[in-house]
């Protein structure tokens, strides 16, 4: 993700929720980097709210909860998910297992672990952990992981809500396996239906992997149609992907 603007900046003032209110500012309204409020907690209800409204929490060790919704933003299409014929191999011939909701904790840990060793800090802080973790067992969060002879070599996790799979962090142990993870979540939720995941900010990665850039109003245009539909709730640990040409 991008590097977070401080609140603490000059001449930069923010909106403060109360613990006990869950009205966000319009998102509309939030300048294109996406800053949009502080405070608050990340209760569950709070988080699922957010998501449903456009916004997502995102913040470093020492700052207060910040929430954003960026303009703009990264989606992905299933059924336009780019297979490159290097990344056709691997899906070929790497022999890498994929499962879902098997082993979510051991995931955001991973996830956060390598956010950490990249020496530009984590913003998967404990308490995200505590809340993503709280939220899949709920049944709204899940995971993804990858393993090669039998090992958890990466993996995904994020939030189902209706048609939309709200994409949060990746680790990846051994090379491709994350890209792998991301192609499986992309075909078993083309089959269920779902209409987009939503990769959150832009980056080059994700474009190359067919991730499109829409515009903030175009997706939060898109999001109550598509969270109108039933949301698949509960463990997906029975749920299956082989890579199929």
């Amino acid at each position: 993700m991008h590097t977070m603007r401080s609140i603490y900046d000059d001449d930069f003032e923010l909106p403060h929720l109360s613990r006990y209110s869950f009205v966000f500012p319009d998102p509309r309204s939030a300048p294109k980097e996406g800053l949009l409020a502080y405070g608050g907690d990340l209760s569950a209800s709070r988080i699922l709210y957010a998501y449903r409204q456009g916004i997502f929490p995102w913040y470093n060790r020492g700052d207060p909860i910040l929430w954003w919704s960026p303009d703009p933003r990264l989606i992905l299409y299933p059924d336009q998910f780019i297979v490159r014929k290097s990344f056709r191999k691997v899906l070929r011939n790497r022999g890498f297992k994929v499962t879902f909701d098997t082993a979510f904790e051991d995931v955001i840990s991973h996830c956060a672990t390598v956010k950490n060793r990249d020496k530009k800090g984590s913003w998967i802080l404990p308490e995200m952990v505590e809340a993503y973790t709280s939220l899949h067992y709920d049944g709204f969060a899940h995971s993804v992981e990858v393993h090669l002879n039998d090992e958890l070599v990466g993996g995904l996790y994020g939030l189902a809500l209706g048609g939309v799979f709200f994409g949060e962090s990746m680790f990846s142990l051994v090379s491709d396996s994350s890209k792998v993870a991301f192609k499986a979540l992309s075909d078993v939720l083309g089959d269920r239906g779902y209409d987009f995941i939503d990769c959150q900010m832009p980056t080059e990665h994700m474009q190359r992997l067919g991730a499109k850039i829409v515009s903030r109003e175009v997706y939060l245009n898109a999001l109550p149609d598509t969270l109108e539909r039933g949301t698949d709730m509960g463990s997906w640990s029975d749920w299956q992907w082989e890579y199929r040409e």
